[in-house]
């Protein structure tokens, strides 16, 4: 089978997809139905271990560009995904598999009139560095757009019912395999970390968790690891993809999300999740996701 498809005067051709599609398309959302026709909207599903799983579909420009403190790894389903990512434009087509590492800036279009549908898997770094016990660097893809059969099967399984959690086994099975391509498909061996490190920033990370809706400093976090402000970021960044900052951050995201689907204002949120008002509470909200909480919100049939 050969697909062909015109994207921006450029021609873009792919073969041996066929299996792929089937799973990818056909199990994860039966696309034999209408797929012209479609409302906008973004469907989430929070689950265990900070894993949310997601169906966003939309017309034209999607998101402005943003970063997310996990890999997001998913299918394109119908229509052409473009987006931007570490300054070159991408495309990936029904069947395609997306890697998107932590921390990376990207945006997202539909790159036809057809509009685009896509389903994506948000996994927390620490998931992926637990598997070899955080005893290496994170894997790094290069190419977001990643042409491997193994994990589109194991995306395609994972994402194929979005009304049930996987239980516990298939979802470290799947955890797993994906751990282990990633590692394949890296561009550089994973350096390894040592155990002093590992320890202090887990240790680091347990503090976050449990005081993101306070004011942590620096020294504070110097005083409970025993390294200093610079050696801690350095090695956050290698084990958890992202910065001690950051990631106290999008904690409060998190929980700013929660809150909001369960009817908070914007305001209210914003004070309850720690952040400074409902301003700052937008602006890293449009950083982190690319679009405004009222928009996400609306995008969900939530309140605005």
């Amino acid at each position: 089978m050969m697909i062909a498809i015109l994207v921006s005067n450029m021609s873009y051709s792919f073969e041996g997809i066929e299996d792929i599609e089937q799973l990818a398309v056909q199990r994860a959302l039966g696309l034999e139905r209408s797929c012209v026709e479609f409302q906008p909207g973004v469907r989430v599903v929070a689950e265990s271990r900070g894993i949310e799983r997601t169906e966003v579909r939309f017309h034209g420009n999607g998101f402005t560009p943003h970063r997310h403190d996990t890999y997001a790894l998913g299918l394109t389903l119908h229509g052409v995904q473009t987006f931007r990512y570490r300054g070159v434009e991408r495309f990936s087509m029904p069947g395609n598999v997306i890697v998107l590492h932590p921390d990376e800036v990207h945006d997202g279009a539909a790159g036809t009139d057809a509009g685009l549908i896509y389903r994506m898997i948000y996994m927390p770094p620490e998931l992926i560095g637990a598997i070899d016990g955080y005893s290496r660097s994170l894997p790094f893809v290069p190419d977001p757009v990643v042409a491997n059969a193994e994990l589109s099967r194991t995306l395609a399984y994972i994402l194929s019912d979005l009304d049930h959690e996987p239980d516990d086994l298939a979802k470290d099975d799947a955890i797993q395999r994906i751990g282990t391509i990633l590692s394949r498909e890296a561009e550089a061996p994973r350096k390894r970390v040592t155990k002093v490190a590992q320890s202090a920033v887990l240790r680091a990370r347990d503090f976050l968790l449990s005081h993101s809706d306070e004011p942590v400093r620096s020294a504070t976090l110097e005083d409970i690891t025993g390294l200093d402000r610079y050696a801690l970021a350095r090695h956050f960044r290698q084990l958890l993809g992202t910065s001690p900052h950051r990631y106290l951050v999008m904690r409060r995201l998190s929980r700013a999300k929660q809150l909001l689907l369960a009817g908070s204002s914007l305001a209210g949120a914003a004070v309850e999740a720690g952040f400074a008002d409902q301003a700052h509470l937008t602006r890293h909200f449009r950083d982190a996701f690319g679009i405004t909480p009222g928009r996400w919100l609306a995008l969900q049939g939530g309140r605005t």
